[in-house]
């Protein structure tokens, strides 16, 4: 199986999904196939089961797409400084590849959107990584080596790259913003190349 990198995102109003994608370009950029994946909404209230895979958008992520990568993108809007309740249902649910060491020393990233500056993006992007840790994932960040770092008025961070929706969620990425993403996936993806090349 050629190795590929997971880009996995849960998006409500669509920031979170265009950071994936430009992330993904990062990383076929240097020369890594990539797969885009995605998780359903939840509610408290079950009406109908969600169709296993969904009308339009991206498909919806298995277990075996997440087993079977060699890089992981991992991406989640902030939720009062958390990841949303999706993206974390879903990681619940890894208890077996947790057990049989699926993702150990595969490297990973992590990115967010928020409403507001103030909306907890360090902290959700921290909140995305202990499950890494303990899969046994290499983590990685972004380096100041890409002057977008310094940069940038909105998003950015050293954890991994952010974007400011506004209040309203109608703010475009900013050009440093989309310039980070990109870097963050070719990182990613040079690193996943010069692994799997020493195996």
């Amino acid at each position: 199986m050629q190795p590929y990198v997971l880009v996995l995102y849960y998006s409500k109003y669509g920031s979170t999904k265009e950071m994936a994608h430009l992330i993904a370009n990062g990383i076929e950029a240097a020369g890594v196939m990539v797969k885009i994946r995605t998780v359903p909404n939840i509610t408290t209230v079950v009406r109908q089961a969600e169709a296993s895979i969904p009308e339009d958008g991206d498909i919806y992520c298995s277990l075996d797409d997440l087993a079977h990568c060699s890089g992981l993108a991992l991406g989640s809007p902030t939720r009062f400084g958390n990841m949303a309740s999706e993206m974390k249902y879903f990681l619940d649910q890894t208890t077996s590849l947790w057990l049989n060491g699926a993702l150990h020393n595969k490297p990973a990233c992590v990115f967010t959107a928020s409403g507001s500056m103030h909306g907890g993006q360090e902290s959700t992007l921290l909140s995305m990584l202990p499950p890494l840790f303990h899969h046994g994932m290499l983590i990685m960040g972004l380096t100041n080596a890409h002057p977008a770092l310094s940069n940038t008025k909105s998003g950015g961070t050293p954890y991994g790259v952010s974007h400011v929706s506004g209040p309203r969620h109608d703010l475009g990425l900013s050009q440093d913003e989309k310039a980070l993403c990109v870097e963050q996936g070719k990182r990613l993806g040079d690193m996943v190349k010069m692994l799997t090349s020493s195996r």
